[in-house]
């Protein structure tokens, strides 16, 4: 049995924190826009183009090699 190649290191930690830090943001500001009754729409959608951003990060931090 021969060994395979060894593949790249892949993922970045500190994106997956990110996406993560922003996912929380997102989710404070939709309590935010839940506590006042929905007064204003702008809390919600900041907070559906961060989690949008961070969907995306999360995929591209798991998709992304790590550099050595």
């Amino acid at each position: 049995m021969t060994d395979a190649p060894a593949k790249p290191p892949r993922g970045w930690v500190t994106l997956y924190v990110v996406a993560f830090v922003l996912m929380l943001v997102a989710g404070l500001l939709i309590a935010v826009a839940g506590r006042s009754f929905l007064s204003s729409t702008t809390p919600l959608l900041v907070s559906a183009v961060l989690s949008g951003v961070a969907i995306v990060l999360a995929v591209v931090s798991v998709v992304l090699p790590r550099r050595k």
